[in-house]
């Protein structure tokens, strides 16, 4: 049984999960012989894996044993959201009354429902609905009545997971439930905030140089002074790198590895949404080309699934599962060799296999320069020999 690559992998900077299902996907496709539930053992009996939210704000799978490199190196998120709400005339010490509250609270997996009502008892606060906008439309959610303001249930535990009190636990049918990261993650142990940030800091780079401060600024959607101040701790341990297409800096002792590297070619990866390879720099002209900017990076912060090629996007690519059917449709950007057509349909393949379907149905249209799409669709899959998986895309 293959293990779920933690700080080999996911260790260098997570796994994005506002769709989980997105965030088992990136592991996939960095992982040779894993398995969906491979990835849901982790999370939820092993407990080697957490689902937290981190950089940029953002759902993450981690390692559990790194929780607090991911949590403590991103506090300066949490920070900047309370400075914004104080500075709305939010009541930030009840807010900060209420989190002293939840690890007294948490102290089994509960829903929002639960933990609310736990609070609401203890605190002796009275609950009250918000009318408000989820991200499709308008919804409804409940909240803390303090002082004639409602403080909404989520906003208190996105607070209380940023500052490391709780994290996500196991789903309860169709409830998420919270848990507190010290009693429930395999392998807990808490950082310093500084030491938290700069292993952060070195985490990113290995994964994403060469680059720039402010690059990193927005990958952990820090303030640019809090980016220099943190970027500044290991200016000796940087050197500086310029390949001709990109420039930036990089880890002293990553030089080595970022020279003698090599690739085989095609290298071929499926990419899902929101995959982390796609968002480390600001600037995205190494990865597409700018005709097909907007087919990946799209509106409202959506990132599109990506067909990886020789490490540059070479297309998109949407799935549908029909009872054993899995259906992928692939539309690349340019025309391909056959040999590149031969390593997408086994990657295609693989991923029916990762999903549990029985049968692929995979179609593969393809733009010539100044011609129409030609297309081409595959039947009932059967590839088994795929290429060798990197420990991560970003080495592809």
């Amino acid at each position: 049984m293959p293990k779920v690559p933690s700080r080999k992998l996911i260790g260098v900077v997570g796994a994005q999960a506002q769709l989980l299902s997105a965030a088992q996907m990136s592991l996939w496709t960095r992982t040779r012989g894993l398995r969906i539930e491979d990835v849901d053992r982790a999370l939820w009996e092993d407990r080697t894996l957490a689902k937290v939210w981190c950089m940029r704000g953002s759902l993450h799978l981690i390692p559990s044993r790194d929780f607090a490199v991911f949590v403590r190196g991103s506090a300066r998120r949490e920070a900047r959201s309370a400075a914004w709400l104080a500075r709305a005339g939010v009541p930030m010490e009840a807010i900060e009354r209420i989190l002293a509250a939840i690890p007294d609270v948490l102290d089994q997996p509960l829903t929002r429902g639960e933990l609310a009502a736990r609070l609401s008892e203890v605190l002796r606060i009275k609950m009250q609905r918000r009318a408000g906008r989820g991200w499709g439309g308008p919804s409804d959610a409940d909240g803390f009545d303090v002082g004639g303001r409602v403080l909404s249930v989520h906003g208190i535990l996105f607070f209380a997971c940023m500052r490391g009190l709780a994290c996500f636990g196991p789903m309860r049918g169709k409830e998420t439930t919270f848990v507190r990261p010290d009693r429930w993650l395999s392998g807990w142990h808490d950082l310093p905030q500084e030491a938290a940030e700069t292993e952060l800091l070195r985490r990113y780079l290995r994964a994403h140089g060469p680059a720039s401060v402010t690059d990193f600024a927005q990958w952990t959607y820090l303030k640019a002074a809090d980016a220099r101040e943190i970027w500044g701790r290991l200016a000796d341990a940087l050197v500086p790198v310029d390949d001709g297409v990109r420039s930036g800096w990089l880890l002293r002792s990553d030089e080595p590895a970022l020279h003698g590297a090599t690739l085989e070619s095609p290298h071929v990866r499926l990419l899902p949404f929101f995959d982390g390879f796609l968002l480390g720099l600001k600037d995205k002209g190494h990865l597409v080309d700018r005709e097909h900017y907007k087919k990946v990076y799209r509106p409202q912060g959506w990132l599109a699934p990506a067909v990886l090629m020789d490490g540059r996007v070479a297309g998109i690519w949407s799935h549908e599962r029909k009872g054993p059917t899995l259906s992928l449709r692939i539309e690349s950007f340019s025309s391909l060799r056959p040999e590149a057509r031969k390593r997408l349909s086994e990657e295609a393949d693989d991923l029916r296999r990762f999903l549990g379907a029985n049968e692929l149905r995979f179609r593969l249209q393809a733009r010539r320069p100044g011609s129409p799409r030609s297309t081409a669709s595959v039947g009932a899959s059967g590839f088994r020999g795929r290429s060798s998986r990197t420990s991560g895309a970003d080495r592809g």
